[in-house]
């Protein structure tokens, strides 16, 4: 199923600069380090479920990158700019090999079926 999103055409053009622009920073690191990387962990001090995928992650001898931004007390604005990136609402964001497979909870049924290891082959 593909989720909705407005096209341009669907956005009036005196504020799609700002749409496309908003924090696009954050985007644009968590982008390039999905290319440079195998496994990249996108998460926010005090929620206990980035830690979670972490430590699985470890557990199974994964290498991983984690970027941290804020905790639930700020900078709430720009991870925003994350989820209207993914269309995912909340954290951990995983990706690996340049796929984006949801939160803590996608990861580890990944890994209990075996399929985060044929991902980590691919």
């Amino acid at each position: 199923m593909t989720r909705p999103v407005l096209t341009e055409a669907d956005v009036h053009p005196a504020i799609r600069e700002k749409l496309g622009g908003e924090h696009s920073d954050i985007v644009e690191e968590v982008r390039r380090a999905v290319a440079e990387n195998d496994v990249v962990v996108v998460g926010m001090s005090q929620n206990p479920f980035p830690r979670k995928a972490r430590k699985l992650l470890k557990e199974r001898g994964v290498p991983f990158t984690y970027l941290e931004y804020g905790s639930y007390l700020g900078p709430w604005r720009r991870r925003n700019a994350l989820k209207m990136w993914t269309g995912w609402p909340t954290f951990p964001m995983i990706f690996v090999k340049g796929t984006f497979v949801g939160g803590f909870g996608q990861l580890a049924k990944l890994a209990e079926s075996g399929e985060l290891d044929e991902l980590l082959k691919g």
